[in-house]
C-alpha cells in the first residue's frame, strides 16, 4: 500500500469526507497519486482512463484502504464516453464535487516533425477533451451551487511557449484561457476553476514517453533537465497532488481563474533543447 508522503501528510484525514472527486487519467502517474490522495482524505473517487488496465491497480489500492472507487474506461475525446462517465458517477455517488482534468498526452518534437494527424490528436485530447469534461460536469456543479475544477496543464502552456511541445503547448494554452473564462462565469455560482502547471515530474510516463522518445539527441535526458531546473531535482507526483488537494479544499475558495506554477523555478531559468534548434 502506498505510504503518505510529507507533502500529503499536512492535510486533515477527513478533509474530503462525503465528497466525490472525479480524476481523468487517474490510473497512473500524477493522476493515480491525485486519486489516492483524495481517497486517503475520505473522498469517494471516480477514475477514468482510455486504458482499462491502468485503472484496476489504482482502484484496488483505494478499495484496500477502505475507500469507494468507481473505475470507468473513458476516451475523453468522445462525447458519448464522457456522458457515460458522468452518468455513472452520479448514479453511484449522487454528485461530483471535484473534477480534476488530468488526462492528456504529448510527445517531444520539432514543429517540422509533427504530422497533421499528430497535431490534431494532441489538440483533440488535451484541449477538446478538457472542454468535454468541463462542459458535462460544470453545469452539474453550477446547479448545486458548489464545486471545484482543477485543470492540469504544464509550463509550456505559458508565456515562453513550448519549444519541445508546439502541439501540446498550444492546446494547454487554450486550457489556461478556458480556465479563466469558465471561472468568470461559474464563480457566481460557487464553482472554482483553476489550472495547475507542473514542471518536470518524475513519473513513469515522463521516462517512457518523453525521455524514451526517439527525437531526443542527448544521452542523459535527466541530466539535461536537472541542469536547467534551479531546484536541481525533478518534481514528485505527491507534490503535484498536494497542490490539487489545496485547490479543491475550503482554504482555496477565493482562488478562481488562477494558474499555479510548480516547477522548481524552471520557468525562470534557461531551457536547453534536447536537439539542435538550428536544424530545420
Amino acid at each position: 500500500m502506498p505510504q503518505i508522503s510529507d507533502a500529503l501528510g499536512i492535510f486533515a484525514p477527513s478533509l474530503f469526507r462525503d465528497t466525490t472527486a472525479l480524476v481523468t487519467g487517474g490510473g497512473r502517474g500524477i493522476g493515480r497519486e491525485i486519486a489516492l490522495a483524495f481517497a486517503r482524505l475520505g473522498a469517494n473517487v471516480v477514475i477514468a482512463s482510455r486504458n482499462e488496465n491502468n485503472l484496476k491497480p489504482t482502484a484496488d489500492d483505494i478499495e484496500a484502504m477502505g475507500g469507494a472507487c468507481l473505475a470507468v474506461p473513458t476516451n475523453i475525446r468522445a462525447i458519448d464516453h464522457v456522458e457515460t462517465l458522468v452518468e455513472r458517477a452520479l448514479e453511484r455517488f449522487g454528485a461530483i464535487d471535484v473534477l480534476v482534468n488530468n488526462a492528456g498526452g504529448q510527445f517531444p518534437a520539432r514543429p517540422s516533425d509533427i504530422s497533421d494527424r499528430g497535431w490534431r490528436s494532441v489538440i483533440d485530447l488535451n484541449l477538446n477533451g478538457t472542454w468535454n469534461m468541463c462542459n458535462r460536469v460544470g453545469p452539474h456543479m453550477v446547479e448545486r451551487g458548489r464545486g471545484s475544477i482543477i485543470n492540469i496543464v504544464h509550463i509550456y502552456a505559458l508565456e515562453r511557449g513550448g519549444p519541445m511541445f508546439a502541439h501540446s503547448g498550444a492546446a494547454r494554452a487554450g486550457v489556461v484561457n478556458l480556465t479563466k473564462t469558465l471561472a468568470y462565469y461559474w464563480a457566481r455560482h460557487g464553482v472554482t476553476v483553476n489550472a495547475l502547471a507542473p514542471g518536470t515530474i518524475d513519473t513513469q510516463g515522463m521516462h517512457e514517453e518523453e525521455l524514451g522518445h526517439h527525437n531526443y539527441e542527448v544521452d542523459d535526458g535527466v541530466g539535461l533537465m536537472l541542469g536547467d531546473i534551479p531546484a536541481h531535482r525533478l518534481g514528485t507526483p505527491d507534490e503535484t497532488a498536494a497542490i490539487v488537494l489545496f485547490l479543491a479544499s475550503p482554504g482555496a475558495r477565493y482562488i478562481n481563474g488562477a494558474t499555479i506554477v510548480a516547477d522548481g523555478a524552471l520557468s525562470l531559468s534557461s531551457w536547453t533543447p534536447p536537439w539542435d534548434p538550428e536544424a530545420p
